[in-house]
C-alpha cells in the first residue's frame, strides 16, 4: 500500500491535507475501469481539507526538489525515477532526484558564470522535449532568473517579437533554430548570451553539452520571496497578439499542488506523461510542477511530430499510469485501430487546453475502458474547474471548481468562482458593475474573486501591459474571458470565449455545442463554427468543416443538407449552421487551438 510522504517544505508552508490510502482497481464490467482516488476520499472532503498558507520565502528547486533528494537518500521514496526520457532512436535517460539536482546545479553555474546572468534577468528557452529543457527549468529556479519558454514551431518573426517584448538577456535553443536567432539578434539590444544544445560547436554560441562536462555542481540556490517573478509564459494568441503572463514562485510553484494532488491524483509511485509542447504553460502544469511536487516520475517522449501510433505504442510499452493530452490529440488517437494495444499500467487520463467533445470521450472509453477527466484553466491560472476521481462525469462539462477556488451557493454574493452577469444591453460584454451572480442554468462570464483575498494560484500581471491587466478586473473579480453556466449540481459548462458567441435572431449560440454535434457525423474530422453576417438575422452560424477522406467525393450540396439536418436533430434546431463551407484544414495557433477569430474576421470583412 502506497502513501505520499509529506515534504518538510510543505509543512513549513503549512499545507494541511489528509491522505487516503489507495485502493485496488474496481472493474465495473469488461470494458470499463474505475480507480478510486489515492489522495482524497471524495470531492467534498477534498474541498474541506485543502488549506494552504504561503510562506514569505519559497523556491521550488530548494524547497521541493531538494527535499525529494533528501528523501531518496534516506530511503523514504520509492525507487521510481524522477525523470524518464526516451526518443524514437532507442535512446533513454533516467534521473533520480539526486541526479536531477546535480545536473541542474551545473546548468545554474553556467547561467551565472559563463552567461553572467543575475537574479531577475530573463532567459528564453526554445527547445524540444529533450532533457536539457527540464534542466533549464530547474536551473532558472536555482538562479532566480526568469524562465520564458517558447515552442520550437516559432518563426523568425515570432522569435524576434518574444526577444524584443521580453527584453531577455539570454536565449537557449538548438541548432535547428540557431540561424533564426542569429538573424534577429542584432535587433535585440538586451540579448547578451546565446546557448545551443548541439553536438557541434557554433560560433557566437556557448555549447551547452560541452560546458556541462566541465561545470561544477557546487551551487547554492538563491533565496527567493514567494511573490518574486519566476516565469513568463506567452499566451497562445487565439484572440490577438500573444501576451506575456507573469507567474511568481508561489503562483505555480505552490499553486499547482492543486493540480498534482487532486486532479492528477499523483503519488511517488506514478509515472506521468504529458504530451504538451514545451512552449506552453501546460508543460509547467503537468511536466514540471504538478508531478514533481507529488514526487512522481515525469515521463517524456521526444517526437518531432505528433504520431498517433507512436503514442499508442508508448502507452502500451512503458508503465505510464497517468496520461495527459489535448482534445485534438485524443481525437487523432481514436481514429486509429486501437484493438492491438493494451494499456496495462494506465489508470488515469486527463485533458485540458480546450473543451473536449463528448463524442471523443465516449469513443476513448469504449476503446480503453477509461474515462477522460477534463480540466479547465488558463495560462493565467492553475486548475479552475475539473472532473476529479470519484465524481460523476457529465459528458461535456468541465466539472466542479478546484480546491483553489471555493464556490458557494449561486444566489449569494460571495462565491470565489461564479458566473457573472453580462450587462443586458451591451454586446461588448461589459459586466454589470455590481457583478450580479446568476442562478443555475443561466449563461454568463466565468470569473474568479480576487478581492479582498487574491487566490494564490493566479498570475501576477501581464508584463509591461497594465491596461490589459486592468481590463481583466471587474469589481472584485478576475474575468477569464470565457462564457459558461453552472447547473443545479454545481457543474460548470463551457459555452465559448466571450468573443466567439454568436447572436442570431435574438438567440445566443456558443460554437462548442454546435462543433460537438458536427463531429458526431461520420463525414466530419474537424469543425469550427463562427458568426457570419446575414441581412435578416444580423448574423448566423457558419461551419467550416474538414471532411474525412471517404466523404470528399460525395455530392457537396447534398452532404451539406445531411450535416445540417444532423445538427438540427442533435441539438436545438435554431443552432444549426445555415452556412457550411468545406475546407482542407482549419487555421490554428502554434499550440493547435482553432483560430476562430481569423475565420470570423474573414466573414465580416466582406460587408
Amino acid at each position: 500500500m502506497l502513501a505520499l510522504v509529506t515534504m518538510e517544505t510543505l509543512l513549513r508552508a503549512r499545507c494541511f491535507w489528509r491522505l487516503a490510502s489507495p485502493g485496488s482497481m474496481t472493474v465495473l464490467h469488461k470494458d470499463y475501469r474505475t480507480v478510486p482516488p489515492q489522495n482524497f476520499s471524495n470531492y467534498e472532503s477534498m474541498k474541506q481539507e485543502f488549506k494552504l498558507e504561503i510562506p514569505e520565502y519559497f523556491n521550488f528547486a530548494k524547497d521541493v526538489l531538494d527535499q525529494w533528494t533528501n528523501m531518496e537518500k534516506a530511503g523514504k521514496r520509492l525507487s521510481n525515477p524522477a525523470f524518464w526520457w526516451i526518443n524514437g532512436n532507442g535512446e533513454e535517460v533516467r534521473w533520480s532526484f539526486e541526479e536531477l539536482g546535480s545536473l541542474s546545479r551545473k546548468f545554474a553555474n553556467i547561467l551565472t558564470e559563463a552567461c553572467s546572468l543575475q537574479r531577475g534577468d530573463r532567459v528564453i528557452v526554445i527547445l524540444p522535449k529533450i532533457p536539457e529543457w527540464w534542466l533549464a527549468n530547474v536551473a532558472c529556479l536555482r538562479t532566480g532568473t526568469v524562465l520564458i519558454p517558447g515552442t520550437t514551431q516559432l518563426t523568425q518573426k515570432d522569435i524576434l517579437y518574444r526577444l524584443q517584448s521580453s527584453k531577455a538577456k539570454c536565449i537557449i535553443t538548438n541548432e535547428v533554430l540557431a540561424p533564426a536567432v542569429d538573424a534577429v539578434a542584432p535587433k535585440c539590444d538586451n540579448l547578451r548570451s546565446k546557448l545551443i544544445v548541439s553536438q557541434n560547436p557554433k560560433d557566437g554560441c556557448g555549447n551547452l553539452k560541452e560546458m556541462m562536462k566541465h561545470a561544477s555542481d557546487n551551487h547554492t540556490c538563491v533565496k527567493t520571496k514567494h511573490d518574486e517573478m519566476m516565469a513568463i509564459y506567452f499566451t497562445s494568441g487565439t484572440s490577438g497578439s500573444p501576451k506575456m503572463t507573469g507567474h511568481t514562485h508561489s503562483s505555480f510553484g505552490l499553486g499547482l499542488s492543486v493540480n498534482g494532488r487532486y486532479w492528477l491524483d499523483l503519488t511517488p509511485s506514478d509515472v506521468m506523461w504529458n504530451t504538451s509542447d514545451t512552449g506552453w504553460a501546460k508543460s509547467a502544469w503537468s511536466s514540471v510542477f504538478s508531478p514533481w511536487i507529488q514526487g512522481a516520475c515525469v515521463f517524456a517522449h521526444y517526437l518531432p511530430r505528433f504520431e498517433p501510433t507512436s503514442i499508442l505504442q508508448t502507452l502500451s510499452k512503458f508503465p505510464i499510469t497517468v496520461f495527459c493530452s489535448a482534445p485534438t490529440a485524443y481525437r487523432m488517437l481514436i481514429q486509429n485501430d486501437m484493438t492491438s494495444y493494451k494499456f496495462k499500467s494506465l489508470k488515469h487520463c486527463v485533458s485540458a487546453g480546450e473543451p473536449i467533445n463528448p463524442e471523443v470521450t465516449e469513443q476513448w472509453r469504449k476503446r480503453t475502458g477509461l474515462d477522460i477527466y477534463e480540466g479547465y484553466g488558463q495560462t493565467e491560472t492553475v486548475l479552475i474547474c475539473g472532473n476529479f476521481k470519484g465524481m460523476k462525469i457529465k459528458p461535456g462539462s468541465m466539472g466542479k471548481p478546484s480546491p483553489a477556488f471555493d464556490v458557494k451557493a449561486p444566489s449569494r454574493w460571495d462565491p470565489e468562482i461564479c458566473v457573472l452577469n453580462k450587462h443586458p444591453s451591451s454586446y461588448d460584454q461589459i459586466l454589470d458593475v455590481n457583478g450580479n451572480v446568476l442562478p443555475p442554468g443561466q449563461e454568463g462570464d466565468i470569473g474568479i474573486q480576487v478581492l479582498p483575498n487574491r487566490p494564490f494560484g493566479l498570475f501576477a500581471h501581464y508584463i509591461d501591459n497594465p491596461t490589459k491587466t486592468a481590463s481583466t478586473l471587474r469589481g472584485n473579480f478576475y474575468i477569464t474571458g470565457d462564457r459558461g453556466y453552472m447547473d443545479e449540481d454545481g457543474y460548470f459548462w463551457f459555452v465559448a470565449r466571450s468573443d466567439d458567441i454568436i447572436l442570431s435572431s435574438g438567440y445566443r449560440i456558443g460554437p462548442f455545442e454546435v462543433e460537438s454535434a458536427l463531429i458526431e457525423h461520420p463525414a466530419v474530422v474537424e469543425a469550427a463554427v463562427v458568426s457570419s453576417p446575414d441581412p435578416i438575422r444580423g448574423e448566423v452560424v457558419k461551419a467550416f468543416i474538414v471532411l474525412t477522406p471517404d466523404y470528399k467525393s460525395h455530392d457537396q450540396e447534398q452532404l451539406k443538407k445531411e450535416i445540417q439536418e444532423h445538427v438540427k436533430k442533435t441539438t436545438a434546431p435554431y443552432k444549426y449552421p445555415r452556412k457550411v463551407e468545406f475546407v482542407q484544414e482549419l487555421p490554428k495557433t502554434i499550440s493547435g487551438k482553432i483560430k476562430r477569430n481569423e475565420l470570423r474576421k474573414k466573414e465580416w470583412e466582406t460587408i
